[in-house]
């Protein structure tokens, strides 16, 4: 478990253009742990957490790119029922609130990635590790 940095970038809504994101970020050795995207009709927020941050950043601001950088939680916890509510009682009973999360995990893996935005990381990374 640890905070790091969560790239929220704004694209074109069109056919392709997560596919250059990938190729680029991957033509440069960048891996992605974990991405989601929200749409709207003329654009895209693709939020993720890559394995050299800084490295992306700087790439999307060369291509004229608005990105968003944010401090986000990654939890690597158990893959079984209960283990998101506990992390979310934890958090709730400690005034943190969970601004969105995402995750996904194969359903035969023993653990799952689950990255928080939080309205406090620092607090919340506190909390979890009692």
């Amino acid at each position: 478990m640890q905070v790091t940095k969560q790239l929220a970038v704004f694209l074109e809504n069109k056919p392709g253009t997560l596919a250059r994101v990938c190729d680029e970020l991957a033509g440069v050795g960048i891996n992605i742990h974990a991405i989601t995207t929200s749409d709207t009709v003329d654009h895209t927020v693709i939020r993720m957490v890559v394995s050299d941050p800084r490295r992306a950043l700087l790439i999307f601001e060369e291509h004229g790119t608005l990105v968003v950088e944010d401090d986000v939680l990654m939890v690597d916890d158990d893959n079984k029922p209960g283990a998101l509510a506990r992390i979310c009682h934890c958090l709730a009973e400690a005034k943190v609130n969970i601004e969105y999360c995402y995750c996904a995990t194969h359903p035969r893996t023993k653990r799952g990635l689950l990255i928080l935005r939080t309205s406090d990381c620092g607090k919340a990374l506190k909390v979890l590790k009692r």
